[in-house]
């Protein structure tokens, strides 16, 4: 019969043999790219979500606790502001200006040095935030410190190519103090000067006209009496 011949078995079981290995490699073939886009959004993945893994404080967490911590692994959100009698201090506390004549400069790497009234830098458009500040072994609190944007001023000036970082300068002399941040933190916000915490008008062993927030960096990196920046490019 027909169905018998046995060339055209031989035929029937090369052809299912053929499918199978067709089969076979699609299938290989699609786990290869499913494991290659699973690598790939792991790797792609992998630095957002540590950076989100932070230690996230409850309203009446306890200050004392936090006095060795790093505020980049903390987030206190829920963390309730911090009275400002409770409020302590290190370094320089003492600065007085006279604040009819005191001025805020914005020098180095822009296309326009601007320079700034105390009541200037008082009637721009506010930013407000509880950042939470520590001094690495002696205290921690959570100010509500209300300033301006620094990112606003630059875009003002407007930034020459190649910028990288901004140094913010307290007074000149021993006691003066600089630091340098990132063009990036900057832009976002994640750096700005205060002059007021908590509804009052900023004290002046706290800083007294202007002072730097650093969000997530240690106080020792917060410039009191800041009264110019300097951008940096390459």
């Amino acid at each position: 019969m027909l169905l018998c011949n046995p060339d055209i078995i031989s035929f029937v079981s090369l052809s299912h043999m053929i499918n199978r290995r067709q089969a076979l490699k699609r299938f290989l073939a699609l786990a290869s790219w499913a494991l290659g886009v699973l690598g790939y959004a792991t790797f792609c993945f992998r630095i957002p979500l540590a950076w989100t893994k932070r230690r996230i404080l409850e309203k009446t967490a306890s200050l004392t606790e936090l006095i060795h911590a790093n505020p980049k692994n903390l987030d206190a959100h829920k963390l309730e502001t911090t009275p400002i009698e409770q409020f302590d201090v290190m370094g320089q506390t003492a600065h007085p200006v006279n604040i009819n004549e005191w001025k805020f400069e914005v020098r180095g790497a822009v296309n326009t040095p601007m320079r700034f009234s105390y009541q200037d830098l008082t009637q721009r458009p506010v930013l407000e935030r509880n950042v939470l500040l520590i001094c690495a072994g002696f205290f921690a609190y959570n100010g509500l410190w209300k300033g301006f944007s620094v990112a606003d001023l630059l875009n003002e000036a407007g930034l020459k190519p190649g910028v990288t970082h901004v140094k913010f300068s307290g007074p000149r002399g021993i006691r003066g103090k600089t630091k340098k941040f990132t063009i990036e933190e900057v832009m976002a916000n994640q750096i700005f000067i205060a002059y007021g915490v908590n509804g009052q008008v900023l004290p002046e062993r706290h800083g007294f006209p202007m002072r730097l927030v650093a969000e997530d960096y240690k106080g020792y990196r917060w410039v009191k009496y800041v009264d110019r920046l300097t951008v940096i490019a390459k």
